[in-house]
């Protein structure tokens, strides 16, 4: 059986930028075994499948793989595959997704009547599971200890990524990953990847980062939705102040030539950060169909 899927950049406003994914706009029938096949042909960080949702008050039920394995809750899947639906006249502007972390809001923007963006808030509250030691942390990536700002830490709201501040734009550019020490001490059960990340001085970018996941079959992501939604909580929680709205413009990607611009957002309250969002614009690549 034929099925159509659509390809976008996310988080850039230009072809062959962004992180690219892969939607499967009409998945119902499609075993779980035939969704992961079709994630590791299309070989990309990860491909979404459409469902009917499970609830009728909400826009979809929607499945998210990498090339190895599926995930609870992803940024970039999230934020591309609502673009596409908007764009196909499914949900309006404003889309709610069923996913196994949660239910997923998502905001769409258009400009002159077209979709060019979405923003997505996080299914789950921010939640600090661990530390880990920096020693880890920086064989993990190809770094030194010195390298890494405190204490880097496991946090999640949805998707469980370790999280460690590098002290320059320079150890970022260039952190390695190691797969033997993902392997031996940052399992799939413990974390999809190691996030790092930098204050940023570059024009129109406040904080810059790189993501490394490969044992879900991701060496390294050009944007990651997932983890910088939760980043700003992270960095909102670290804040002193009780009470902020705090805004990001977060990029990743340029080290590989994938250069990618998310706007994220947190809300603190009486301490406690209350949500956390993130978004961008996308651009449509390909169409077609996969004969399953």
């Amino acid at each position: 059986m034929k099925r159509a899927f659509q390809t976008v950049d996310v988080f850039t406003d230009r072809k062959f930028g962004g992180n690219p994914l892969a939607v499967v706009t009409d998945a119902e029938g499609l075993t779980t075994e035939q969704m992961q096949a079709i994630a590791a042909e299309f070989n990309l960080a990860e491909t979404t499948f459409v469902l009917p949702p499970k609830d009728p008050a909400h826009t979809a039920h929607v499945r998210i793989f990498t090339s190895k394995a599926e995930l609870p809750f992803a940024g970039h899947p999230n934020v591309g595959t609502a673009f596409v639906l908007a764009r196909m006249g499914r949900g309006g502007d404003r889309l709610v997704f069923e996913e196994i972390a949660g239910l997923v809001p998502l905001d769409v923007t258009r400009e002159d009547g077209v979709v060019v963006a979405t923003r997505l808030a996080a299914p789950q509250p921010l939640t600090l599971i661990e530390t880990v030691a920096r020693e880890i942390v920086a064989e993990a990536v190809g770094l030194v200890p010195g390298d890494i700002v405190g204490e880097p830490v496991i946090a999640a709201t949805g998707t469980k990524f370790l999280f460690a501040e590098v002290t320059s734009r320079a150890a970022l550019g260039k952190a390695l990953y190691n797969v033997e020490i993902f392997r031996k001490h940052l399992p799939m059960e413990r974390t999809v990847g190691v996030h790092l990340y930098v204050a940023s001085d570059e024009p129109g970018i406040d904080v810059q980062t790189r993501m490394f996941a490969p044992l879900f079959g991701v060496p390294e992501d050009p944007a990651t939705g997932a983890a910088n939604v939760t980043l700003i909580g992270l960095l909102a929680h670290r804040d002193p102040r009780a009470d902020l709205s705090l805004s990001k413009t977060i990029g990743q990607g340029f080290d590989m030539g994938r250069p990618s611009l998310l706007q994220a957002s947190a809300e603190k309250k009486a301490g406690t950060v209350v949500a956390t969002y993130i978004g961008g614009r996308c651009v449509p690549m390909l169409s077609g169909t996969i004969d399953v």
